[in-house]
């Protein structure tokens, strides 16, 4: 079992890296979020998650624990295979990803590529406790408290968007969006902004 590979980034394209390990190179599949995090690094660290099948034997990378941990999530629900999980991961970030099934959005998740609406609410049901009792746990308690409360500013002002007549998808993502750009932003401060995004 390869827990990760370490060394020289031989080959980066934004769905594989190519790692240079004492002269063996190792082709791995990454996500688009993997990609920016070790784009313009001479050496990096993945962390892997191996698939081996009759007829391939695949090695998907992850810049993160975090990452990996919800792509585990991910292919051990029904009808989403290693692929469509990176997908997922391509579109979202983690926390994006954890936010969305912990609030149950599914009109979100479903415009992420190959994903229908079907399979995102499967993805949901099968997800919604794993998220809250697995990876809430992992993270610090600083970024803990830091992430909650972020959470609670993106809800409401979510809901004060929604209020306004805006459709929830298109204004979560905007609030996603610039908490990610300014954390620590009251919810007044995030609500005019995203008026002036949507």
């Amino acid at each position: 079992m390869i827990e990760y590979i370490k060394g020289g980034l031989a080959e980066l394209s934004p769905a594989t890296a190519v790692i240079d390990c004492n002269g063996l190179g190792y082709a791995v599949n990454i996500s688009l979020n993997t990609y920016s995090a070790i784009q313009g690094k001479k050496e990096c660290k993945l962390y892997i998650y191996e698939a081996i099948r009759e007829d391939a034997y695949v090695l998907y990378g992850f810049a993160d624990k975090r990452e990996r941990e919800l792509f585990l999530l991910l292919i051990s629900v029904s009808g989403i295979g290693g692929n469509t999980a990176r997908m997922v991961l391509s579109a979202l970030s983690p926390s994006e990803l954890v936010n969305i099934i912990s609030t149950e959005n599914a009109t979100l998740l479903k415009t992420v590529k190959g994903i229908g609406l079907k399979t995102a609410q499967r993805i949901i049901v099968d997800l919604k406790d794993k998220i809250k009792t697995g990876l809430s746990m992992e993270s610090t308690g600083s970024t803990n408290v830091a992430s909650s409360a972020s959470t609670q500013v993106q809800e409401e002002a979510v809901a004060a968007l929604t209020m306004l007549g805006f459709a929830p998808a298109p204004s979560q993502k905007v609030v996603f969006s610039i908490l990610q750009e300014e954390p620590n932003a009251p919810v007044e401060q995030v609500i005019k902004l995203a008026l002036k995004r949507l």
